[in-house]
């Protein structure tokens, strides 16, 4: 029967975010030396949501930087709005003779001024360009850069080093003079329990068939036992299959951990290609 999951309140467990016990300690290690944690995992394995579950559970604020290919080491940092400032010098504004009221800045140099203990995602450094990585070190190293576009030579500092997670799906090669200025953890794909624990945490505060959770776990760990899919299922599409399955009523009578493969209700949600469902009908086929 379906029961309340209360919100969450265990240890390692923050606001739908677990915590395994080597995860904690690659964090502690990364605070420890004041190094960015570089997390690599398979996608949708909770990269991206770890620095904000560390800065909910510390309560310090978070300053988040997306990268995209266009990214460039500065922006992170600060960039000019030259565009307004042109703007506004047609219109004859004042405020146009100096850069000052056009200065933007981006996430890492936001998280240097405040001068407070506070957590910044830098996520999917690999989407950049190859010397990305290279041109932070001294900003990552040293916690202080310059903006000296403004007429003058300025600098922010900060003495209370941010807890910096950088995440990375390991699309290119990151540069060996990076890598030794960071930790690193891989996220695994997890199993059992902490597979279960997991689900559960994400959908605290709905009525949930916990017999369900247990068959859908189990039953994605057949499914990514299939050979040659393109992209394993990961713990974000068990959480969405789930909340399929309890939005259309469906039972764990109705979801049997050892039924075929191709019977799971709904359960080509977790799949992206078309092949990967092709490969998982004919296994299921011909057994």
């Amino acid at each position: 029967m379906p029961e309340q999951i209360p919100q969450p309140t265990e240890a390692g467990q923050t606001a739908g975010y677990i915590f395994s016990e080597p995860l904690k300690q690659a964090v502690e290690i990364a605070c420890v030396l004041g190094k960015p944690l570089l997390v690599k995992g398979p996608p949708g394995c909770g990269k991206t949501g770890l620095a904000q579950a560390i800065a909910t559970e510390r309560k310090l604020p978070i300053y988040k930087w997306f990268v995209k290919s266009t990214s460039r080491a500065q922006d992170g940092l600060y960039s000019i709005d030259v565009v307004r400032r042109l703007q506004d010098a047609h219109l004859g504004k004042e405020q146009a003779q100096t850069l000052n009221p056009y200065l933007r800045f981006g996430a890492l140099g936001d998280a240097i001024r405040s001068g407070q203990e506070c957590v910044v995602l830098i996520d999917e450094i690999d989407k950049a360009d190859i010397d990305f990585p290279n041109d932070l070190l001294r900003e990552l190293d040293e916690m202080k850069f310059t903006v000296d576009e403004i007429g003058y030579l300025h600098e922010y500092s900060t003495t209370k080093r941010p807890i910096v997670v950088i995440t990375s799906n390991d699309e290119k090669e990151l540069p060996d003079a990076f890598l030794r200025r960071c930790t690193f953890f891989y996220i695994d794909f997890p199993e059992g329990e902490n597979l279960e624990r997991i689900v559960l945490a994400n959908l605290a505060g709905t009525a949930v068939d916990r017999t369900l959770v247990a068959n859908a776990a189990k039953t994605i760990l057949r499914y990514r036992r299939v050979k040659e899919l393109r992209k394993l299922p990961a713990t974000s599409e068990l959480i969405d299959w789930v909340r399929i399955l309890m939005h259309w009523g469906i039972t764990a009578d109705q979801l049997k951990a050892d039924a075929p493969l191709g019977d799971a209700p709904f359960w080509k949600v977790l799949f992206k290609y078309r092949e990967d469902q092709n490969r998982v009908e004919e296994a299921s086929a011909t057994k």
